[in-house]
Formats: C-alpha cells, structure tokens, sequence
C-alpha cells in the first residue's frame, strides 16, 4: 500500500506522574515518557502515524475526571 493510500493516525500522548516530586527538575519523568512515546510514533510515521500537538501532561493529579485525561474526548 502506497503512503497516500494508508489513513492518517493522529496520536495524542498522555504522561502521567503520581505525585509532584522532581517534576522541578530539567529533565523529569514526564518529559522521558513523552520522548519515548515520540519515539514510537515517529517510528510508525510510514504507516500514517503523526503526534498532535496538544500536550496532556499529568504532574502529580489522581486519576479522575478532574485531570487532563478527561480533555482528550
């Protein structure tokens, strides 16, 4: 299949950390998540994946409906 015959795949990614500790550093778990999960979605870019670029970045929130998760809809 040609890559203009394949659909396009907009991935948004979501990293999450349980709690605020080191978030204050320069380089912390979310920022790591996100570069692994651009990583793979780059990866896939021949099969029509592209990362959008809202970020949902989750610092130290529960996992409820109050995060940034609930955004994504």
């Amino acid at each position: 299949m040609t890559a203009s015959a394949r659909s396009r795949v907009r991935c948004a990614i979501y990293t999450r950390k349980s709690s605020e500790e080191g978030l204050e550093q320069s380089f912390n778990s979310l920022q790591a998540q996100r570069e692994a999960c651009e990583a793979y979605i780059a990866s896939q870019r021949p099969e029509g994946w592209q990362t959008i670029a809202k970020k949902y970045d989750d610092g130290g929130f529960s996992a409820d409906s109050h995060g940034p998760v609930s955004r994504i809809r």
